[in-house]
């Protein structure tokens, strides 16, 4: 069930900028960086990381559950693939 088959430079971009954070976070723990700084690089990174994770949320929802042109189960399979990935999330 793909519905992001094709390349999104939005969220490519998102992921490029996460990744950014990321290695600044590696940096910062390397280099012995102050400890209120990471924390917010870290707080910084997961608000990005949510962003990405509503954006796919988002697509997901329009492609697979509320798509008028889908069947019941084809509905009910892709509500299942959500919850699947927002316990997965959440935990």
């Amino acid at each position: 069930m793909s519905h992001l088959s094709t390349p999104n430079p939005a969220l490519l971009a998102r992921v490029q900028r996460i990744a950014g954070q990321v290695a600044a976070i590696e940096r910062g723990l390397a280099s012995g960086a102050d400890c209120t700084a990471l924390l917010h690089l870290v707080a910084a990174t997961k608000g990005a990381i949510s962003g990405l994770m509503e954006k796919i949320v988002e697509e997901h929802l329009h492609s697979h559950v509320a798509d008028p042109d889908l069947s019941p189960d084809a509905r009910a399979e892709g509500a299942r693939e959500l919850m699947d990935a927002i316990r997965r999330y959440s935990k």
